[in-house]
């Protein structure tokens, strides 16, 4: 279980995220929604302790990340962030295989080897695991990204905004690989998404932030309602069902 107590980050005298309390359980996919500047981005990265907190407590299975050697946090957590460079010039393999530095310390093992090729397989990238990342597309690059996610092997995977980048075929590609990845991996897997019908199709649980808040948390059949999202967004949300899923109409 993910859970946090009190978490607030502030940037000088501007509060982005202020004291979210909250559990994820563990398994299943959980998406995190909400306006541009709701603080989810920020959320995401304290949970995974790239960004310090101001205040608060978070603690992964029990246990304290601020106080919990980086080593083993990396054998329980990975995340990918939502914008990913590298200064150097990395094939698709190369970049795959930074996923098992927490458990190789560099030194590539044969298991390590087993685990960079299921990961690229996973994603479906033999094609393109020797070419240097300068020369895939967006998406392509995106792929390799959650690839090198998936290779570090935890049991906790964030991703912010993994769909960035992505055209609608690779975009429901990647949410379907997601949603494979907690049922047939048993991973727990929490995304930042913009996209409020990938929420509402894909996931088991969904948070909603506004203004450095949680506003709402339950189920898609809970938060994806006209009167729930329209208070999120600030804007006139129209939801129907369409062949079993329930689906958002905000066009004006």
């Amino acid at each position: 279980m993910i859970e946090t107590q009190g978490v607030s980050k502030a940037y000088h005298d501007r509060l982005v995220v202020n004291e979210v309390s909250i559990n994820i359980s563990k398994g299943g996919l959980t998406s995190i929604i909400g306006p541009n500047g709701a603080g989810k981005s920020t959320l995401l990265s304290m949970i995974s302790r790239l960004t310090p907190m101001t205040a608060g407590r978070v603690q992964v299975d029990g246990l304290d990340i601020t106080r919990t050697p980086g080593a083993e946090l990396a054998k329980r957590l990975a995340i990918l962030r939502q914008h990913n460079e590298s200064a150097l010039r990395l094939t698709v393999r190369d970049l795959v295989a930074f996923g098992r530095f927490p458990h190789s310390g560099g030194r590539l093992t044969d298991t390590d080897q087993q685990h960079i090729d299921e990961a690229i397989h996973y994603l479906a990238l033999e094609e393109y695991q020797q070419r240097h990342l300068d020369e895939l597309s967006g998406g392509q690059r995106q792929r390799a990204y959650v690839a090198m996610v998936m290779c570090q092997d935890t049991d906790y995977v964030l991703l912010d905004e993994p769909l960035n980048n992505i055209d609608m075929h690779h975009a429901v590609g990647m949410m379907q690989l997601l949603r494979r990845t907690a049922d047939e991996k048993g991973k727990t897997v929490v995304v930042v998404l913009h996209d409020i019908n990938f929420a509402s199709c894909y996931s088991d649980q969904i948070i909603a932030m506004r203004e450095g808040h949680v506003a709402y948390q339950g189920t898609p059949e809970q938060i994806i309602r006209g009167e729930v999202l329209s208070d999120i967004y600030q804007l006139p949300i129209q939801v129907h069902e369409i062949a079993g899923q329930r689906i958002c109409v905000y066009f004006r």
